[in-house]
């Protein structure tokens, strides 16, 4: 299945679903946002609400709370975002997104190793 690439703003509020056991409500989502990020009720109570018309959550009413529940998998739409940026930024090649992430002092020497590592894993 193919998703809709999330805004930031949304994928943060996916984020923090993905890593939680079960559903969430909007207050629990809200006490996981970072400090420096302050949201109104409404604008993470209108993410959600984009969510789940994109098919990213499904919402289930427990008295007068509604709760959030992921029903995309995180490895999914990961899987999905990475390949496709390593198509358009990189042309399909992991080679040059490796040498852009080293060139831009992005990967270390040990994080090298680590990649060879694994890929002679495979």
């Amino acid at each position: 299945m193919e998703y809709k690439t999330l805004p930031n703003s949304e994928l943060e509020l996916m984020m923090i679903l993905w890593n939680a056991d079960g559903s969430m409500t909007r207050m629990e989502i809200e006490e996981k946002l970072p400090k420096r990020r302050t949201l109104s009720k409404t604008t993470i109570l209108s993410f959600l609400s984009r969510l789940e018309e994109k098919g990213f959550v499904r919402v289930e009413k427990e008295g007068r709370n509604n709760r959030y529940l992921p029903i995309v998998k995180k490895q999914d739409y990961l899987e999905q975002e990475s390949g496709s940026i390593l198509k358009r930024l990189y042309g399909s090649s992991v080679k040059r997104f490796v040498a852009s992430l080293y060139d831009g002092d992005g990967i270390s020497r040990d994080e090298i190793e680590e990649l060879k590592d694994y890929l002679n894993s495979l």
